[in-house]
């Protein structure tokens, strides 16, 4: 029988990649997307997957899609949480709703739909794994983005407390911190900003989603049983 693995916000960029391959590894791939609609629809055609709209900051539509997938399947094998958004802002220009916005969606979310999936499916299961995309900058904060590094470490405390209380149901819990990605979260850098970038990681390159993909697939194989509580950072050495 298939695993089964949910993917939020993973309609495009990092959430893309990694649903593909997953399907790559044969599992039943279940989606959420929010404003990429076209997107989304066009992954269900092409790679045979599950597609769920899903604003990830209403806990009861969380709950929703959390019941169809477990009546499908019966389980959910594997919460892989990666929606989010990203802003570049002086601290100093931030608003109060504009910092909440950012916390709700980046990290409070991520508190509802796990507390959903662990109610409804893993604490039961006894063998599962929940990967958060957490950043880089979230462990070293990030100039212009207090708001943004303030939801993602967040996520890697979550992640380490979650992973300490969940050991004894067989659920491994950790994060993946990437660095610099090609996706539209860096597309509105100039070739200099990129270039800039560039200078700062030994690797000389931006990363490709697959760089993160791979890594999510393997944390969830029965080959990282043993793996859990840990921030893998995926930045060409930017943060060593």
């Amino acid at each position: 029988m298939n695993k089964t693995v949910l993917i939020t916000g993973a309609a495009k960029g990092i959430g893309k990649q990694i649903a593909i391959d997953f399907k790559k590894a044969g599992y039943n791939v279940c989606i959420t997307y929010n404003k990429s609609e076209k997107e989304a629809k066009e992954m269900k055609e092409t790679l045979d997957i599950d597609i769920y709209e899903l604003e990830i900051t209403k806990k009861d539509n969380i709950d929703i899609v959390i019941d169809q997938i477990v009546l499908k399947y019966g389980k959910i094998d594997c919460l892989v949480n990666n929606a989010g958004i990203c802003d570049y802002s002086l601290f100093t220009d931030i608003s109060e709703d504009s910092f909440m916005n950012m916390i709700n969606t980046n990290l409070t979310s991520v508190f509802n739909i796990t507390k959903s999936v662990l109610n409804k499916t893993m604490i039961r299961e006894k063998n599962a794994s929940i990967i958060n995309i957490s950043s880089i900058w979230g462990i070293t904060g990030s100039s212009c983005e207090v708001h943004y590094s303030t939801s993602k470490a967040g996520v890697i405390g979550m992640t380490k407390s979650l992973a300490k209380e969940l050991g004894l149901s067989n659920i491994t819990v950790n994060s993946i911190a990437p660095g610099v990605i090609e996706t539209d979260m860096i597309a509105n850098l100039s070739k200099e900003d990129i270039n800039s970038l560039k200078k700062e990681i030994p690797l000389n390159r931006i990363g490709n989603p697959s760089d993160i993909s791979g890594m999510a697939v393997f944390l969830a194989s029965d080959n990282a049983r043993y793996i859990t509580g840990q921030v893998i950072t995926i930045d060409g050495g930017m943060c060593i």
